[in-house]
């Protein structure tokens, strides 16, 4: 029996090596893509403490001999120019973003819960056509909504970046918040109305809590989505007060020369941002996708 007990106990010392080999192998796929992904970020962090000479230099210069914050002093100074316009880009960017992000949030949570709790004539025919918009590129969109948008006069606003920004942010949000949605019991509801509260309340009290996740996760994609779009922010604004980071920031670009220095530098600054967002938040993002992925 012990040599029947040992030979077991080897077997199942050999399986766990193999299982850890599998993990160690997994660990190094992961470091690898974090410098994958990480790299790009420092060397554009260190290309923005550069001066313009050691930023053009070849062979390239792994780090300045003197860093320098001058860039950065340069973009958050609004006594020059400079500064001025990238503040200015700033602020246009931040409440464009969360407009979109306030009327993502406001539109998706009434029509996922309708298409998740209720029934309709055409229910499933509109749910999946809510989707039709994110299978074409945006570029196919850009000339019919620049028409729409000069004609009732939203061209050169930010109105027009939010209506356009809402027509490709909303489908996804409903969909992933009907998914959400659909995992939360509709005994709680059931046990909410019996107790005497209306069906506003109970989804107040009871489905908005529970959903929070969803919701946040909504916002972080609607978010980062309007932060970072270009397209339609080049096409839709002219008027340099009212453009946005993605546009603002090939102002570095001239016919004779690039300030890499201070290209680097905001385009760091501009991520920081949803970078920031995503790490405070990525908890209640990855829960919405698993929860909102898998049926209970």
């Amino acid at each position: 029996m012990s040599t029947i007990a040992q030979t077991a106990r080897q077997g199942q010392a050999r399986r766990h090596r193999r299982f850890d080999g599998w993990r160690w192998g997994g660990r190094i796929f992961l470091v690898f893509m974090l410098l994958y992904t990480a790299l790009p970020m420092i060397w554009m962090l260190i290309t923005s403490i550069k001066s313009g000479f050691a930023a053009m230099q070849f062979p390239p210069q792994w780090w300045p001999d003197q860093p320098t914050l001058a860039s950065y002093q340069k973009l958050l100074d609004p006594q020059n120019s400079v500064g001025q316009d990238f503040l200015r880009f700033f602020w246009n960017s931040l409440f464009v973003s969360m407009a979109t992000t306030i009327l993502s949030v406001i539109v998706a949570v009434p029509a996922a819960y309708a298409f998740s709790r209720f029934t309709f004539p055409g229910r499933n025919f509109l749910f999946f056509a809510v989707l039709l918009r994110n299978m074409f590129p945006a570029v196919i969109f850009l000339v019919p909504l620049f028409i729409l948008m000069r004609a009732i006069g939203l061209v050169n606003t930010h109105g027009s970046l939010v209506l356009t920004y809402l027509t490709f942010g909303l489908p996804l949000a409903i969909w992933l918040l009907k998914g959400f949605y659909d995992n939360i019991p509709v005994q709680l509801e059931q046990a909410a109305r019996i107790d005497g509260a209306t069906r506003f309340q109970a989804f107040l009290l009871i489905v908005m809590p529970l959903s929070a996740p969803g919701i946040i996760a909504t916002a972080i994609y609607s978010f980062i989505g309007a932060w970072n779009e270009y397209i339609y922010a080049y096409t839709f604004l002219s008027k340099n007060e009212q453009l946005t980071l993605p546009v603002g920031i090939q102002r570095f670009f001239s016919e004779n020369t690039t300030d890499f220095p201070g290209l680097m530098a905001a385009s760091f600054m501009m991520s920081v941002p949803v970078v920031v967002l995503f790490l405070v938040l990525q908890r209640y993002f990855v829960r919405a996708l698993t929860e909102g992925a898998v049926k209970h």
